[in-house]
């Protein structure tokens, strides 16, 4: 069963009618109304094709959000032959909001990691929502050290709404594994890919982001902060995160012109969540130009262009 979004509620009224008049259909033959249906589900597809032609920031982000969109997992699934995932930072334990390890992609060895949110009540526990604590950022500095060390290219897929704010990550030194894993990020002399599938919360997502090409599916975005953690704080109402969004340009077309990233991806009509199997696979050719584009470079140089990238950000016109 699909799932409708806010905004969706006219497209789901029509594809309801849609679905209503197929079982009459089935019931009765001789109803004679093949040409209604179709009738409708072209209205439908023509009223999702505008729609999702013109959204507004905050419904981008309900979209970024939408339960049903492809998960690290799916994409591993989709695009990694003998995926083979790692555990542990070799320090406190496992933490299965970053999920990575080795693979084959498309020919050649890598190292992929990701957030994963999980797609239902127990798993989303069980990866707590792709919120990440210290142990999560410890093993990811774990996987991108042996790729360096083997010279195997890194993948990371980024969907979280930022770390685990909790005391016990604090107390576990949230903030100093961030650090030490955008340290590593800027640092390791392999071609470096990251693509935001979902969301891409603040240093949480930052963390294992900061890599030679930086690429967003059209719909995702990547935040500071939360647009209602942001609305919290600006105006003490997270009742205004619409306003937020718009404020903080959280859109993959706002960071584009920004140069905060390198590429966006388009999506099906109505999201990735429509089309998922369409959309790995197009994410998997993207993943793969990069990876081409980039393995002509040393790693002296790989390591130079991305630590200048990064430091020229915010140096341009904001405004």
């Amino acid at each position: 069963m699909h799932t409708y979004l806010e905004f969706e509620k006219p497209i789901a009224e029509l594809e309801g009618k849609v679905q209503e008049l197929k079982l009459l259909a089935q019931e009765d033959p001789t109803a004679g109304i093949s040409d209604d249906v179709a009738k409708l589900e072209a209205k439908a597809a023509q009223l999702l094709k505008d729609m999702y032609a013109d959204l507004d920031t905050w419904q981008k982000t309900q979209v970024a959000r939408h339960p049903n969109r492809p998960h690290f997992l799916d994409y591993a699934n989709a695009l990694i032959e003998d995926f083979t995932p790692l555990a542990g930072d070799r320090n406190f334990g496992e933490d299965e909001a970053i999920v990575g390890g080795l693979g084959r992609f498309r020919g050649r060895s890598v190292v992929i990691m990701g957030h994963e949110k999980g797609n239902d009540v127990e798993t989303r526990m069980k990866h707590n929502f792709g919120m990440a604590q210290p142990e999560g950022y410890r093993k990811a500095v774990r996987l991108m050290e042996m790729a360096d060390r083997f010279s195997m290219p890194v993948i990371t897929l980024i969907d979280t709404a930022g770390a685990f704010p909790g005391r016990e990550g604090e107390e576990r030194g949230q903030a100093e594994a961030i650090a030490r894993s955008i340290d590593t990020c800027l640092n390791v002399q392999v071609p470096f890919v990251s693509l935001v599938i979902g969301e891409g919360g603040s240093g949480g997502a930052l963390a294992i982001a900061t890599a030679s090409r930086v690429l967003m599916l059209e719909h995702s975005i990547y935040t500071v902060a939360s647009p209602e953690a942001s609305a919290s704080i600006l105006w003490r109402n997270s009742d205004k995160a619409k306003d937020a969004a718009a404020a903080m340009k959280v859109t993959a077309q706002s960071l584009l012109e920004l140069g905060v990233i390198d590429r966006i991806l388009p999506e099906p009509v109505g999201g990735a969540h429509r089309e998922r199997a369409q959309m790995m696979a197009d994410a998997g050719d993207a993943i793969e130009h990069e990876l081409r584009d980039l393995s002509g470079l040393d790693g002296a140089s790989l390591r130079r262009q991305r630590q200048g990238k990064v430091m020229a950000m915010g140096r341009g016109d904001l405004s």
